[in-house]
């Protein structure tokens, strides 16, 4: 079996909780008192080219939200959509570990829209973490397209034999595994940490206390102080 030399791992559901899933936008009716099948009628019109990077989020949020008069503004709305974001439990973590001690690239292959991959790249400092970021916002084009990850493997240049795929969505992961990627759906960071540690990426939590690493969960917490 060909050593791992790469992974390739989703944002939402595997480094951080899904930025603006059925989830949040059911809480977001719930909270400014908007019509729930409308907002999703309006939202599955929309998500795929808001996704593609082809929408702005203002131009999103006119279509779906403020179509008509309401008694919020958009700045409140931007801002509840932003916070629904927080890390999944010691997956940065494990994520930080693994890359040090197995000198791994790490590619981001995920489906988000500009301003909020943006905004989780930044405010959880993923950028510190990861090596490129394949988001459908910037390739133009979302799984479960095989194009997007025919581009991570052209950014990786890392043979398909030779990287693990981190995903939450099966559809994916089946994908990924028909294009020769060895792949995991996730579920939790502990089954997820076995199922590395069976591919040879075993994780030593030793190297979190290692000065020189990179910082863990706590530091990429939206509370951390600055």
């Amino acid at each position: 079996m060909a050593p791992i030399k790469t992974l390739f791992l989703d944002i939402g559901g595997v480094l951080l909780t899904d930025g603006w899933d059925h989830h949040a936008r059911r809480r977001a009716a719930h909270k400014f008192h908007v019509e729930w099948a409308e907002l999703e009628d309006r939202h599955s019109l929309n998500f795929a080219t808001f996704e593609e990077g082809k929408l702005s989020l203002d131009v999103y949020l006119d279509r779906v939200v403020f179509h008509r008069k309401r008694p919020f503004t958009r700045a409140q709305f931007r801002r509840f959509m932003f916070a629904q974001s927080a890390p999944c439990p010691g997956m940065i973590k494990l994520a930080t570990r693994l890359k040090i001690q197995h000198r791994l690239k790490l590619i981001v292959v995920s489906n988000e829209a500009r301003e909020l991959n943006a905004y989780r790249i930044s405010h959880f400092k993923l950028d510190t973490l990861v090596d490129a970021f394949v988001s459908s916002c910037f390739v133009g084009v979302r799984k479960p397209d095989t194009d997007i990850f025919r581009l991570a493997l052209d950014i990786a240049q890392t043979p398909a034999s030779q990287i693990v795929f981190i995903e939450n969505t099966p559809l994916f992961v089946q994908i990924a595994e028909g294009m020769g990627i060895r792949s995991i759906l996730h579920t939790d960071c502990k089954s997820t940490s076995a199922k590395l540690a069976s591919f040879g990426l075993q994780s030593n939590e030793a190297i979190a206390k290692n000065p020189a690493a990179p910082p863990a969960d706590d530091y990429y917490s939206p509370n951390r102080a600055p």
